[in-house]
């Protein structure tokens, strides 16, 4: 007799205006077993998981639990119900210690700590976890944090787990431990959702995958019985290619030369110490490391957006030039542009640092060519013919080009965001998370077109955070950890683990012997 599934969605449809963002999806997710939800950006995975964890409500269809139809109006619904949610940004209070924070809204908020403690560390025996309860949340680590998420749904009695990017800030080895945790809990007969654009985790760790397209469910796999080529192809709809091309380094020249960069945030605190790093013209420059290493501020600063400690150096030199160069330091952005400097960014906010959401695509192109003509009067054609040229070649979705970037998807936010600073033909192209949100197939897209600036010469500074491309992609990895360059490896002949250890190498605990 076949066992009535943990969870039933039964034509579950949720439309936002005229946007219809789940199609009478039907789903069922059985106890012991992790499903993976997969699906090209805004196809509605995210939306159909914040229903059954009682964020947003569905408009028709059902939901059944253990076999009884139920409705999930609030997060305390879902709670009631066994379900948790594990979101990609955590909901902590830094101040408070895992304990405390395992029970915000709870009544057991109302005991003594240590029996919440003494609770907590038998779910870590249990399940394979390791934190320490009376540890205060601004003094762990990131996998830490994610602990404390996890733990927090658990000790409320959940047994049907969402994690929603659940990896995209761990190393290599943490991503082995929750792997390992989530095995264990699927032996104890919990019943758990993963979304991740990570094909070969899904392989890694799923029993079984689901896809979405276009908010339709298009049908499941067994994981044994499919590979990433083939996901792919039913996440799209279409035959796609999965392959980086990365053509050897040719006529390789310095740059970006970086000496001796301090940077210090408004609190005083060190985000950068000391780093040191050439960018060559004709390589992709891979930068790893955990989130909150320095990643922002180390573009920030040599876009002109950090200010710098003293005895800093940042030399620029644009393609084809032979002289001693441009020095950044001090420089605002627009002192930077004035001077001839040809340097494109991608932000990591996209929105506000990046583009202007009020506007349209036109309008935020206009915004990096406005000031090169001698008339006072804006020409408007050529930077529309560029925003359709982006919506084309990168189908971003949007109703016009003058539409608000704003009321888009976050990834055809990023799509507009790369396509314009591309555009720009730069000497130097530095990109902060380039395809964060993006689908599969939007992600090879963009790294063939940071190949292509590297074969104009370009020096192109990708930071990513998924080392199995970072290791395809980039002809070499800096790695930052707590600020400082822990290493620079050759991405050809180098491993993911050790990439991973050199990510922690300098934290409380970490390695010191690399």
């Amino acid at each position: 007799m076949e066992q009535t599934p943990a969870v039933e969605l039964r034509h579950v449809t949720k439309r936002f205006g005229k946007v219809v963002a789940n199609d009478h999806v039907n789903l069922t997710i059985r106890r012991g077993e992790i499903l993976s939800l997969l699906g090209e950006n805004g196809s509605g995975k995210t939306t159909l998981m914040n229903m059954l964890a009682g964020i947003y409500f569905p408009d028709e269809g059902e939901i059944l639990i253990n076999g009884t139809p139920v409705t999930i109006a609030s997060p305390k619904d879902a709670f009631d119900n066994g379900i948790g949610m594990i979101h990609q940004h955590f909901k902590l209070v830094d101040v408070f210690t895992a304990a405390e924070n395992v029970t915000l809204g709870t009544d057991d908020a109302k005991l003594d700590l240590r029996q919440v403690a003494d609770h907590i560390n038998e779910i870590c025996q249990k399940y394979g976890f390791v934190i320490d309860p009376m540890k205060k949340v601004y003094d762990m680590s990131v996998s830490e944090k994610q602990t404390v998420e996890i733990i927090k749904v658990l000790y409320r009695g959940a047994d049907i787990l969402i994690l929603d990017e659940p990896t995209a800030v761990l190393t290599p080895q943490e991503t082995d431990r929750l792997f390992d945790v989530m095995r264990n809990m699927k032996a104890d007969g919990k019943a758990m959702i993963i979304i991740t654009h990570k094909l070969h985790e899904v392989m890694d760790v799923s029993d079984r995958v689901a896809v979405l397209r276009k908010g339709e469910y298009i049908g499941d796999v067994a994981t044994k019985d499919t590979n990433p080529q083939k996901l792919t192809d039913m996440m799209v709809g279409r035959a796609v290619k999965l392959n980086i091309n990365r053509p050897e380094p040719v006529n390789t020249t310095p740059r970006l030369e970086v000496r001796n960069l301090t940077v210090y945030d408004a609190l005083g605190v060190k985000r950068l110490d000391n780093v040191n790093f050439t960018a060559l013209g004709g390589e992709i420059l891979g930068i790893a490391g955990i989130a909150g290493s320095g990643q922002k501020e180390l573009l920030e600063a040599v876009a002109g957006l950090q200010p710098m400690a003293e005895g800093a150096s940042i030399t620029y030199r644009s393609i084809g030039s032979e002289d001693k160069g441009i020095q950044l330091v001090g420089m605002t952005p627009m002192q930077i542009k004035r001077a001839g400097v040809s340097l494109a960014f991608v932000p990591e906010d996209r929105l506000g640092m990046g583009l202007v959401g009020t506007m349209g695509m036109t309008d935020n192109m206009l915004l990096r060519s406005y000031r090169k003509g001698v008339s006072p009067f804006a020409d408007r054609k050529a930077p529309k013919k560029l925003a359709e040229d982006v919506l084309k070649e990168l189908e971003v979705v949007t109703p016009s080009v003058s539409f608000p970037v704003r009321r888009l998807s976050g990834g055809n936010v990023q799509k507009v965001l790369v396509g314009r600073e591309i555009a720009q033909e730069p000497s130097v192209l530095m990109t902060a998370y380039a395809v964060r949100g993006l689908d599969i197939n939007t992600s090879y897209t963009i790294y063939n077109l940071l190949t292509e600036q590297k074969m104009k010469n370009v020096a192109v500074i990708y930071v990513g955070e998924d080392l199995d491309v970072l290791l395809e992609l980039a002809d070499r990895i800096l790695v930052l950890c707590g600020g400082q360059v822990s290493g620079i490896v050759d991405a050809r002949t180098t491993t993911k683990e050790e990439v991973g250890l050199l990510m922690t190498k300098f934290q409380k605990g970490g390695d010191k012997t690399i």
